[in-house]
């Protein structure tokens, strides 16, 4: 009876480890990273990729280790989104998920690259000047997960080193943004897992939402800004009976329509 009920504790053990991993947004053990770069030769279109970046302002736990602002909802939250790009579009990408070092020479091979938590990033000029070079050469920087005034204060401070001459302007409607893939007439502000709690929608004092855009000189977006939401949560928490639909729903189709408009603009 001992070897049974020793299978029986460890497929246990397992199910509980996994369950806990996808609950929680699959927190490292010790030593071990959550993603796997083993595959990256893969040949893809497309890389679901995010920026590791510097923390400051307190919002990190160390030069660019798990845990900090970087990491925040990853990797199911990129996972999820990987999974909605394969079964929504005709995008081929077979490449498992990626994490982008902002001073890794790679940066230049993949398009388009998401950014959470952008109110704690810091920047030395060299790492500013590498990420203004991956925008000048068609790349696209998706941004997501900051609210209120003095976290829009801090993005912009790093936003600035990267694009001195920057103007931020809000995208109207009528923009091809909203419109590659899906049709997206109605936005509403997208909140974290605490309004399952709360009921609310906004964090601190990021109380309405912001769908804002940096430019190029050709008038391409080359920077989708997501102020005071959280489409990072929505996705993460897609499958949980307790967070609404809506919420989830409109933050995959707004990734997918930024991803598309990457790719083809």
């Amino acid at each position: 009876m001992a070897r049974p009920l020793l299978a029986i504790g460890l497929l246990l053990m397992a199910a509980i480890g996994l369950s806990g991993w996808q609950r929680f947004g699959g927190a490292p053990s010790a030593g071990l990273q959550p993603y796997d770069q083993s595959d990256l030769s893969i040949p893809s279109e497309f890389f679901f990729s995010r920026l590791r970046y510097n923390a400051g302002y307190g919002g990190g736990y160390g030069y660019r280790r798990f845990g900090g602002g970087w990491a925040q909802d990853f990797p199911r939250a990129d996972h999820d989104c990987l999974v909605a790009l394969r079964r929504l579009t005709r995008i081929d990408s077979p490449s498992p998920l990626n994490v982008v070092d902002i001073d890794d020479d790679h940066m230049w091979d993949y398009p388009w690259i998401y950014a959470v938590g952008v109110s704690n990033w810091a920047f030395t000029d060299s790492e500013a000047q590498r990420l203004r070079n991956f925008i000048a050469r068609g790349g696209f920087l998706m941004v997501d997960h900051f609210h209120g005034q003095d976290d829009w204060n801090r993005f912009m401070s790093g936003m600035s080193m990267v694009l001195p001459d920057a103007v931020v302007e809000d995208i109207p409607d009528d923009d091809a943004i909203f419109h590659d893939l899906y049709d997206i007439r109605e936005k509403f502000q997208i909140p974290g897992e605490q309004y399952v709690s709360t009921g609310r929608t906004y964090e601190k004092d990021g109380y309405i939402p912001g769908w804002r855009c940096i430019r190029d000189k050709d008038g391409r977006i080359v920077v989708a800004i997501c102020f005071n939401m959280h489409l990072g949560d929505a996705w993460e928490w897609a499958d949980a009976g307790d967070y609404p639909e809506k919420f989830s729903g409109l933050a995959f189709r707004i990734v997918l329509n930024y991803i598309t408009y990457a790719m083809t603009h």
